[in-house]
């Protein structure tokens, strides 16, 4: 317990010195820097959670890492259901919300449009650029997020070998991938330029061995994830608290027990 608690003061200290140090302009940061109070980021280690990591770190706002283990059941705590009562991370308590007041929000569609919003970066201002932004990132809200999820769960995880389940979503995650490929051919980015819709994608597309997909039939979706992956921002997005994750057994019975059992109920 000692060991681990050890571990979060750690990467909570790295992040927020780093952060704030990067953005030292007006207010007060942690131990007397200069710049904006931290964004307390409540996270593990997932695709869901990295779309918001990758896009404190694109915006270079400051940020305390607050790990939420879903593998042990800390998103059913009754402290994080005030935050996100659909007992799923990410979520965000931003103290400089708007009017100058503390404000949390839970969702990841939901976090990236407020910090698009917020910072002016990554989402149109633009009516029009912002509903072409909207439609890819709620595209992969409800379609390549939970589609590929499924894949994971059923080909990887789940106690059971279901053949039907698992071409059932291996098709359709080969479908999605083939909108994307599509999309992508005539431009760098899905809303055109770089946007909150590409971080909302990155993080799922990058398990496409896991999925089983075959790369080489996407061309420019490779194209896309390549120049993904080479972003600064996003690579340090999708490194964060990895670390954490180590010595997890997805498959151990009592971790299964959590994340896909009876739990899920009382929240």
């Amino acid at each position: 317990m000692a060991k681990r608690a050890a571990a979060k003061a750690k990467t909570k200290k790295t992040v927020t010195k780093k952060s704030a140090a990067a953005n030292a302009k007006g207010g007060k940061g942690p131990k007397g820097l200069k710049g904006p109070k931290p964004i307390d980021l409540y996270y593990w280690p997932t695709p869901n959670g990295f779309k918001i990591s990758i896009m404190l770190e694109e915006c270079k706002l400051p940020y305390t890492l607050m790990p939420v283990n879903i593998a042990k059941g800390e998103q059913f705590k009754p402290e994080f259901l005030k935050i996100s009562p659909n007992n799923r991370m990410p979520a965000i308590v931003d103290p400089n919300g708007p009017g100058g007041r503390p404000i949390s929000i839970f969702e990841s569609g939901a976090i990236l449009q407020y910090l698009g919003r917020k910072t002016g970066k990554f989402y149109p201002a633009d009516e029009r650029g912002r509903a072409e932004v909207d439609q890819w990132l709620f595209w992969q809200v409800g379609g390549i997020g939970p589609m590929c999820g499924q894949v994971h769960h059923f080909k990887n995880y789940a106690r059971e070998t279901i053949p039907y389940a698992i071409a059932r979503y291996v098709d359709e995650v080969n479908r999605l991938y083939g909108v994307m490929n599509k999309r992508l051919a005539d431009r760098a980015y899905l809303a055109g330029k770089y946007s909150i819709a590409d971080m909302a994608c990155v993080g799922w597309v990058n398990g496409w061995e896991k999925q089983g997909q075959d790369m080489a039939q996407f061309p420019h979706l490779k194209r896309w994830l390549e120049a993904m992956k080479a972003r600064q921002a996003v690579k340090r997005g999708m490194a964060l608290g990895l670390e954490l994750r180590q010595g997890i057994d997805m498959k151990d019975p009592k971790v299964q027990s959590v994340l896909f059992g009876q739990r899920a109920r009382t929240a």
